[in-house]
């Protein structure tokens, strides 16, 4: 077994040049793992995720430049490092589209707000939603419908079903997980997403490595079936909703939820975060369509400007076959799941929500509303509501950067990894993926670290097709459910934003549900995957398995008790 090991090592070895974070990785060891940790402990401990990040990049800043005993120089070095990640973060194009549009997308929430679109909204799902149940399914629903991108996810349904989740006394915590959990989930599985691109090209290269010929697109959908987490998690939403149950933190968080609706407490509802803000401006008409129209454009409009950013850059580039496919077929299925793949997520999003911006502006003054002025400034203050949101994401990348240049993940691929029997592979890749993503917050960057380690080791122990799909998929699933995880990971932070939840709440809840969804991952699904059985039996039976699960631990939230924490309380 110990040919496991020298093969794990591999891509390393045969990559030519050693590079500054596998030196890293030998020199620090251990002491690696300092600023993920000091990041993620002091988040629970001060629930605040500004100040963790901060001192979490500051530690690995401080690691970086100490020398010798002089602690007060590496200090004031550690500070202009944090300083020059911060602002190199800021200046990646990548980045800036992302703040760009979080920040635009903010404005149209709040232009929608403001001119009664989302209390329209609101009222029309409440009619539709006549219970807790209903509210989550179609919270759930709205979730797989923006499919394209977790970001833009995270930022619409939020703002939309806050409103109703708050009249059907959902709990703001269940509201940020049932968003989160239809993010990157969905996003990582739809053949047409942000995603896409990253994952095919990952695939592409991991399997020329090892001198194999394959679709790389068909080796992603061969994964689709064994995405155990990606689809479980789901379908736990569901099975949870359409049960009623709930465990752990999250049940104490519902119970708070409906003692704080039924018995008018301050000191809960203001837990509960209702923001005034957002109310419609005194004496506007409600109308669906002051949030279908500006909502409509922004999610339309992100799907023609996916096109448009990977058709013009593979228009623009030197392979001439997907040239000729664009000039013969540019709308075919092929053209548009390259155009996708190609495509700029960052810009694009930005563009979609600036011309979005653009509707609702015209929109709000073509109604008589507000006038141009007053609209600009409706749109400018929904921005400053997400300014907190922008800063968390630069020191999260600040952070990602150090832990990268540091060699956190390889110096965790080398701990992590050992002799363990074949069938085991796919769930110690998962287990892999899943503590990489959850301590860097990152599922591209996990992806993009683990899958040629995987595909090498997969195809060395055994080189049939099928089991080699089965650890690439278990690659791209564990980065998923690390990220899910992660109190600093920019989706969970968008999640809770878009929610209106405390972010330290929102990852206290999610937690225990995520691990339960992943334990039968791995027991039910990467396992007996491992062992050769076919999918169609390995899903239903994980299925299965959550259904019991959730029956066996799961317990309802019934009015008796919610009256005793009421009479407690007071």
């Amino acid at each position: 077994m110990t040919i496991m090991l020298i093969v794990l090592s591999a891509p390393l070895a045969f990559a030519g040049e050693v590079d500054p974070a596998t030196i890293n990785a030998q020199k620090f060891g251990m002491i690696t793992l300092i600023p993920p940790i000091v990041a993620i402990v002091l988040a629970f401990i001060t629930k605040n995720v500004v100040v963790s990040l901060f001192l979490g990049i500051l530690s690995g800043s401080f690691i970086i430049n100490i020398t010798g005993s002089n602690v007060f120089s590496a200090l004031v070095q550690a500070f202009l490092d944090l300083v020059d990640r911060a602002l190199n973060s800021l200046a990646d194009p990548w980045n800036a589209g992302i703040i760009l549009q979080v920040l635009a997308i903010g404005g149209v929430i709040n232009l929608v707000a403001k001119m009664g679109g989302a209390k329209a909204i609101a009222e029309v799902l409440a009619k539709k939603a006549k219970s807790a149940k209903g509210t989550q399914l179609i919270t759930w629903f709205l979730g797989l419908l923006v499919f394209f991108d977790d970001y833009a996810n995270a930022l619409i349904v939020g703002p939309i079903m806050r409103p109703v989740a708050d009249k059907m006394k959902i709990s703001r915590e269940k509201l940020a997980f049932i968003i989160d959990a239809t993010a990157a989930p969905i996003a990582g599985l739809a053949i047409i997403s942000t995603w896409i691109g990253l994952e095919v090209g990952l695939i592409n290269d991991a399997f020329t490595g090892i001198g194999v010929e394959a679709d790389a697109f068909g080796i992603f959908l061969n994964t689709i079936p064994f995405r155990f987490y990606n689809i479980l998690i789901l379908a736990f939403i569901v099975i949870t909703t359409l049960l009623a149950k709930d465990f752990g933190p999250m049940r104490e968080a519902e119970l708070r939820a409906k003692e704080a609706k039924n018995n008018n407490s301050e000191i809960e509802l203001d837990k509960l975060k209702e923001h005034s803000d957002l109310e419609p401006k005194e004496g506007v008409t409600l109308s669906v369509w002051n949030a279908i129209i500006p909502i409509g454009t922004l999610i339309v409009a992100a799907l023609v400007c996916f096109y448009y950013s990977g058709y013009s850059g593979i228009m623009g580039g030197e392979d001439q076959n997907l040239i000729q496919l664009f000039i013969n077929s540019p709308y075919s299925f092929e053209a548009i799941k390259e155009a996708f793949s190609a495509s700029d997520a960052s810009v694009a999003l930005f563009q979609s929500a600036l011309f979005a911006s653009i509707i609702g502006i015209s929109m709000a003054v073509g109604k008589k509303i507000f006038t141009i002025s007053e609209a600009i400034e409706v749109w400018i203050d929904g921005m400053k509501g997400l300014l907190i949101t922008g800063v968390i994401l630069i020191l999260a990348w600040s952070l990602s950067s150090v832990i990268k240049e540091l060699g956190t993940a390889k110096y965790l691929v080398t701990l992590l990894s050992s002799s363990l029997p074949g069938f085991l592979l796919p769930s110690i890749i998962f287990i892999l993926g899943a503590v990489i993503s959850f301590a860097t917050g990152t599922a591209y960057g996990t992806m993009g670290i683990l899958m040629p380690l995987a595909v090498p080791l997969a195809h060395s122990i055994n080189p049939e097709m099928s089991f080699i799909i089965v650890s690439t998929s278990a690659v791209l699933t564990g980065a998923i459910f690390g990220d899910h995880c992660s109190p600093i990971s920019d989706t969970t932070i968008l999640s809770s934003m878009g929610a209106g939840c405390d972010h330290i709440d929102h990852v206290k809840t999610q937690m225990p549900y995520s691990l339960f969804v992943a334990s039968i991952t791995i027991l039910f699904g990467y396992i007996p995957a491992g062992l050769g059985l076919p999918v169609y039996l390995v899903l239903p039976l994980a299925l299965v398995v959550i259904f019991v699960g959730v029956q066996i631990f799961g317990k309802k939230v019934d009015e008796e008790e919610v009256c005793e924490i009421a009479q407690n309380i007071n």
